[in-house]
């Protein structure tokens, strides 16, 4: 389902410390909605992308297709707000669902298994620019980073938290009648630092709750994610 812009504004604890070192994981968004039909493939598609360990797939719901008839519980005017930002910089004239963004570049609709895998393994082969390493010890989450580069430019460094899984019946609107699984769930996505590569960056990042984070390094604005830790 593709919706067309007049406007492109953009607008838990953890017992234990656990320490993940940045290995090249390349980072799936898929922008999907409850209630657009042609979304379910998709949506089973990132679960399939879960047992990978060199990709971090993440669902951001957005709100946008609410008022054909079911409104979605995960949906979020940030995921949307997000979206719409991928598109300002790509100059596309509309959003759509399901889409794919992988590692914050390549764009495809989410359903295209042969032309995500494709993306997937394009990204894998690029050479890293930055690399990080994320520790989590109860409440805080320690951020180091070197870049392995010069001249990358502005970069923001982003806190994603999000729910494993999650089974939903919808009663009403395209999907009604379906019980569908979601995975990777995101509750937040935020900005919690700025960085320009120019000297090493050590940061700390206060999480609450038990929900899985990630921890991602993009260049500013909706550029590629040049390196990402995940914290189940």
């Amino acid at each position: 389902m593709r919706i067309f812009l007049s406007t492109l504004a953009v607008m838990g604890a953890i017992n234990a410390t656990a320490s993940i070192a940045q290995d090249n994981k390349v980072v799936v968004e898929l922008y999907t909605s409850q209630g657009c039909s042609s979304c379910p493939p998709a949506d089973a598609l990132l679960a399939d992308l879960v047992g990978r360990d060199d990709v971090i797939p993440l669902a951001l719901h957005v709100d946008y297709w609410d008022y054909l008839g079911w409104k979605d519980e995960f949906g979020s005017r940030d995921f949307t707000a997000r979206q719409h930002g991928y598109a300002r910089v790509n100059r596309a004239e509309s959003v759509y669902t399901p889409q794919m963004v992988i590692g914050g570049q390549d764009q495809v609709i989410g359903s295209k298994g042969m032309a995500v895998m494709d993306h997937i393994a394009e990204q894998r082969a690029q050479a890293d620019q930055v690399v990080m390493t994320a520790t989590r010890d109860g409440q805080i989450i320690k951020i180091a980073a070197t870049a392995q580069t010069t001249n990358i430019g502005e970069m923001v460094v982003q806190l994603v938290r999000y729910h494993p899984e999650e089974t939903v019946t919808i009663r009403r609107g395209e999907n009604a009648g379906k019980s569908i699984s979601y995975v990777n769930i995101v509750t937040s996505w935020q900005v919690i630092g700025n960085w320009d590569g120019t000297s090493p960056m050590a940061m700390n990042a206060a999480v609450e709750g038990n929900d899985a984070a990630v921890i991602l390094i993009q260049k500013d604005p909706f550029g590629p994610i040049l390196a990402a830790v995940d914290l189940p």
